[in-house]
């Protein structure tokens, strides 16, 4: 029986990115133009990037990525995948000691709402955010308060 992957090997794995045509069962939603087929490991370095104290939301991270490959948007289910595939990757590598990890905890909803299926759920994700200064609104939906304000702005 074949073993399963660990979240470090998925992250690495993959084929490059790629640029492809908006397929036509597409068009309606996202429109004509090019869309980028991000790599994991390309999700999981612009996380990366995301300094302490600030937030992006995946819309951010598909609109970095898309003019970073030239293309007119990125692909939003591989983008949610591998945010969730860099996650169970670094908290793997915390489990395994590693003292620094992708920052995952930073990537919240445009609404400001908490993933709920990064490691934890929203609970983990809003104690990492209040350590970081964030404050965090439970009543309902887990969501940040003053998201406006916490936004990271990718250059270029």
């Amino acid at each position: 029986m074949k073993a399963r992957k660990s979240w470090r090997e998925k992250l690495e794995t993959g084929r490059p990115a790629k640029v492809v045509k908006i397929p036509p069962r597409l068009r309606k939603r996202m429109g004509t133009g090019t869309i980028l087929i991000p790599r994991p490991l390309d999700v999981d370095a612009l996380i990366r990037k995301i300094p302490r104290g600030r937030l992006a939301t995946p819309a951010q991270l598909r609109d970095k990525l898309a003019r970073a490959a030239r293309a007119d948007c990125a692909c939003p289910m591989t983008t949610g995948i591998f945010v969730r595939i860099s996650a169970e990757a670094a908290e793997e590598a915390a489990r395994a000691g590693a003292a620094r990890v992708t920052p995952y905890w930073r990537v919240v909803r445009e609404d400001g709402k908490l993933m709920e299926k990064l490691p934890g759920g929203p609970a983990a994700q809003a104690e990492r955010l209040r350590q970081e200064g964030h404050e965090i609104d439970e009543s309902g939906k887990w969501r940040v308060k003053n998201l406006e304000g916490a936004l990271v702005r990718f250059r270029g």
